[in-house]
């Protein structure tokens, strides 16, 4: 961006709240310079007036992209059931033959549909790194930047995560034939990690950070090196932990301690960590979490689609605990349905309404879920992207207010509507760093079709 931009927005949420005549001004790098509610008409001349109202675009905070292949083609039960584990069974099944060139362009569709559900930033949990037959890949770095193309094709900020995985199981010594394509090592990770940073260096919409794929496939040595070769760069860190009741039984019965209870008593663990699910704790854990600043993500659809179960909630809200929201497997890939699902998840088990609200002390559910999702995905992608606020990138979404889920009402529950208001709102604007996205395209689409075509047409190796 060579000169700086003004924007003006009848109504913007601010400080957790809706503010009225909001003039927006981006500087030359992207950030916001200034935001002033109660603008004066003076102000405003020449400023873009945004026709609708304005909130802060949204860090999609766990993505495994090529998993978009499989959406919609995991819901048919075997004779035996289905579970997580089943479900496993047919993902490895389009982890192990997609190509580099097939993961860009099912990457670029899946990060468009991501842009036009109100994300500006996905952070790529990423652990292709082999070729499909499972030894090293001709390009160390192709799978890699086939994510990195993708985002800067579609203009989705990207947070991308080399992840360490190095063994099948708690007690393991190596990997199954069907994980091979996974294989990593501590210097591994941490030379991919170099090497993207050189080839996206000039990008700054494109940042790094590590991934740990979870505890069963790594053991703690490797786990600290990943860490501290982090730690070092002051990166995130990423790390699947507690999602099935099965991964919490195996760590009890290897380690004699649950999984985030192990991870806090061995690692440094500490405020640049983003722990993935946690759906299986118990209070002293989520206690824990808070006291060393990391943040949990938590991944609604997912959770739900694979049966992994529900989030405390209001626990971790007791302990001061901070989350970010990811769309995961990507069966649904906007925010407001992911929020709406985290929501009614608690109200099933609970049996009480606006549960966020009361925990976070809100009035509005809608309004806490989003405060938290816009604080956690600061800390979950390692970019500034804390809202509509002096410093923070300038990513914005502006609703259609002509959207049947907003049609007539009244202003103070737009947010409320945008979130439980089912379907909901479209974004009539959505800019990342100030610049208007261009969204999908009809080559876009073609290419993900060609893509589908070849991935699923061709025997798995």
């Amino acid at each position: 961006m060579s000169t700086a931009q003004r924007f003006f927005a009848p109504r913007a949420w601010v400080d957790a709240a809706w503010a009225r005549d909001v003039l927006l001004t981006v500087d030359e790098g992207g950030s916001w310079a200034s935001v002033v509610p109660d603008a004066p008409a003076t102000d405003r001349a020449g400023a873009v007036v945004l026709d609708g109202p304005v909130l802060p675009g949204v860090v999609d905070a766990h993505s495994h992209a090529f998993q978009r292949a499989i959406a919609g083609q995991a819901e048919q039960a075997g004779p035996a059931g289905d579970d997580f584990w089943s479900w496993r069974d047919r993902m490895y099944s389009a982890a192990l033959r997609v190509t580099p060139r097939q993961l860009e362009r099912i990457a670029a569709f899946l990060y468009a549909e991501l842009l036009a559900g109100g994300y500006t930033q996905v952070c790529e949990f990423h652990y292709l790194h082999n070729a499909p037959a499972g030894g090293p890949a001709a390009d160390p770095l192709e799978m890699s930047m086939a994510l990195v193309r993708a985002a800067q094709r579609t203009g989705i900020g990207l947070t991308l995560l080399p992840t360490l995985y190095m063994r099948s199981g708690f007690g393991a010594t190596g990997l199954r034939e069907d994980q091979r394509r996974f294989a990593s090592t501590p210097e591994g990770i941490a030379r991919l990690v170099q090497e993207v940073q050189r080839e996206v260096r000039g990008d700054a919409n494109v940042n790094v950070g590590v991934a740990i794929h979870s505890l069963r496939a790594a053991g703690l040595d490797p786990i600290r090196e990943a860490a501290a070769f982090a730690a070092a760069g002051g990166l995130p860190v990423h790390i699947h932990v507690a999602e099935q009741t099965q991964e919490v039984q195996d760590c009890l019965a290897q380690t004699g301690q649950r999984p985030i209870e192990w991870l806090l008593d061995h690692v440094a663990v500490d405020a640049r960590w983003n722990l993935v699910h946690a759906t299986h704790t118990v209070p002293a854990e989520l206690q824990g979490v808070s006291e060393r600043g990391a943040s949990i993500v938590i991944c609604p659809s997912t959770e739900a689609n694979l049966g992994d179960g529900v989030f405390d909630l209001p626990g971790h809200a007791a302990a001061g605990g901070a989350w970010s929201v990811g769309s995961d497997s990507h069966v649904t890939r906007g925010w407001p349905e992911e929020l709406r699902l985290l929501e009614y998840s608690q109200r099933f088990t609970l049996r009480r309404r606006n549960v966020a609200a009361q925990a976070a002390r809100r009035a509005s559910s809608a309004a806490a879920l989003f405060g938290a999702a816009i604080a956690g995905g600061s800390a979950a992608s390692g970019c500034r992207l804390g809202g509509l606020a002096v410093g923070q990138r300038a990513d914005f979404l502006v609703l259609d207010a002509q959207s049947p889920a907003l049609l007539g009402v009244p202003p103070d529950n737009l947010l409320d509507a945008a979130v439980f208001s089912s379907p909901g709102a479209s974004f009539a604007q959505v800019r990342v760093a100030g610049r208007l996205v261009p969204g999908r395209s009809a080559q876009i689409d073609a290419d993900y079709l060609a893509a589908m075509t070849e991935l699923w047409s061709v025997p798995a190796r």
